[in-house]
């Protein structure tokens, strides 16, 4: 999954990740996006984790950015 191969790469606790999973699973869902190896995925994962590293940890506000951010 894209957005473990990032996470791994940055400290964040058990239930941040959680969170950052859930945010991403969401997203996806969102945007009716189902191979893992379609390049828009690991777009949507890039985009969750820089804005985790910037300190969101909101699901729901997470898929958000990410939507608005692909949907542009």
């Amino acid at each position: 999954m894209p957005i473990h191969s990032l996470l791994e790469k940055h400290s964040f606790a058990p239930e941040e990740v959680a969170k950052l999973v859930l945010a991403f699973e969401n997203t996806l869902a969102e945007l009716g996006l189902t191979r893992r190896e379609d390049p828009a995925t690991l777009l949507v994962a890039k985009t969750i984790f820089e804005a985790a590293k910037e300190g969101e940890r909101d699901p729901q506000r997470l898929r958000d950015l990410a939507v608005n951010a692909l949907s542009k």
